[in-house]
């Protein structure tokens, strides 16, 4: 199989949570074992930094490769989801995987996949370590996929566990409660390995503290022990807490003296993580006149950071162009939409995309008027052809959509 028949085949074949939901979800990590044990535990071999959290996990992820790189290590890079690429989600230093290891791979081991029934994600991960294992990488920042106490990456053993915050999505995996859901998030904390909490509430504290003194790990608050606000090119203002994060980090990461990282050096890669990662998607700016921005925010949590910030900006008229999964609860995310903006409904072009004329019925409830349209790209086609050069678009709601943009 070339590389685009490799990929249609690992998403038509194998269960992705992101395409078809509940049914990709596995609730052990015995799948995982079996097949890093397959491998030869290429994991045994490699340095991590694990970063779970409900929002800002891939902005932190992407914070500490840029300046580990900066400093001169190679850094293995694994996130999820990709927006366009499937090879997004596994990087070396900014670079792709290549497509010539995903096919390698999954050809010698298809019969293995198909044999134990592995999962999209599971056999993803086992890429990923047998990629950065081969290539010989320094260090891994490796983010969680959901959750964390039960993700297929949790099989590892990091210098840091990072958890940047908890709000309530995936519920019908992770509870419905902050409690339920930060235990879940607090599995990635590791016997005597040091752990990083980006945001906690009254309610997630106590369950932070409970599971770190159970692994006596130490445990570090960021947003009590950081007061700086070093610039970078990730511009959203709800970078402040994950820049607190990463810093916290980074200062604990250069006290065990196994990584050398300066305060020059952090303040270089904070600058430059687009163009050491190639990020995407956070509060990403696509046009000037009128002003265009995209962001993957898709939960109460994060929806809520995004459109404070859009409270900041100045502009003549409000355009969104929004779309969501069928799975998504709107009665939690709908109130938090401006009304005085023009609305494009759209559905994203994947199985759990909600029906842009549903959205439209749904948010005409809370005070939320527009059209729907059959496609994102005629959505955001028809919003630039309205919009004056003073006017405002954003574009979001789902990462999916954000994706069919770029």
């Amino acid at each position: 199989m070339n590389y685009q028949e490799t990929v249609n085949w690992m998403f038509n074949q194998l269960p992705l949570y992101q395409l078809q939901g509940a049914i990709a979800y596995k609730e052990d990590l015995t799948n995982t074992i079996l097949l890093t044990k397959y491998l030869g535990n290429p994991e045994e071999n490699l340095k991590f930094i694990h970063v779970a959290g409900t929002n800002g996990k891939g902005s932190t992820s992407h914070l500490l490769a840029s300046v580990l790189q900066e400093a001169g290590y190679k850094v293995g890079l694994y996130t999820s989801p990709h927006l366009k690429d499937f090879r997004e989600r596994i990087k070396i230093n900014g670079k792709e995987i290549t497509e010539d290891f995903v096919c390698e791979f999954i050809a010698k081991h298809k019969n293995f996949f198909e044999t134990n029934d592995l999962s999209f994600f599971e056999m993803t991960v086992g890429l990923a370590f047998d990629y950065f294992k081969k290539e010989k990488i320094d260090i891994a920042i490796i983010e969680v996929g959901m959750g964390g106490r039960l993700d297929s990456t949790n099989i590892i053993t990091p210098l840091l566990s990072v958890i940047t915050n908890i709000g309530k999505d995936h519920t019908q995996f992770l509870g419905t409660t902050f409690e339920s859901i930060a235990r879940e998030k607090a599995g990635i904390i590791k016997q005597n390995i040091p752990v990083i909490i980006g945001e906690y509430t009254s309610e997630t504290k106590p369950v932070f503290l409970a599971k770190a003194n159970e692994m006596q790990s130490e445990i570090y608050f960021a947003s009590d022990l950081i007061s700086e606000n070093f610039p970078s090119d990730l511009i959203g203002a709800y970078q402040i807490s994950n820049k607190k994060t990463a810093l916290q980090a980074l200062r604990i990461l250069n006290s065990q003296n196994e990584f050398e990282v300066s305060e020059a050096t952090i303040k270089a890669g904070f600058l430059n993580v687009v163009n050491n990662t190639g990020l995407q998607g956070r509060w990403q700016q696509l046009y000037s006149a009128p002003k265009v921005i995209c962001d993957t925010a898709h939960n109460k949590h994060g929806l809520e950071i995004v459109l404070n910030q859009l409270k900041t900006e100045q502009f003549g008229t409000l355009h969104f162009v929004v779309g969501v999964v069928n799975d998504k609860d709107l009665h939690e995310i709908l109130p938090l939409f401006p009304k005085n903006a023009i609305y494009y409904f759209c559905k994203p072009n994947i199985p759990r995309g909600l029906d842009a004329t549903i959205l439209s019925q749904k948010a005409s409830k809370f005070g939320l008027h527009g059209k729907a349209y059959k496609s994102v790209s005629e959505a955001y086609k028809y919003a630039i052809q309205n919009a004056t050069s003073t006017d405002f678009i954003y574009i979001g709601g789902s990462t999916f959509v954000v994706a069919e943009i770029l």
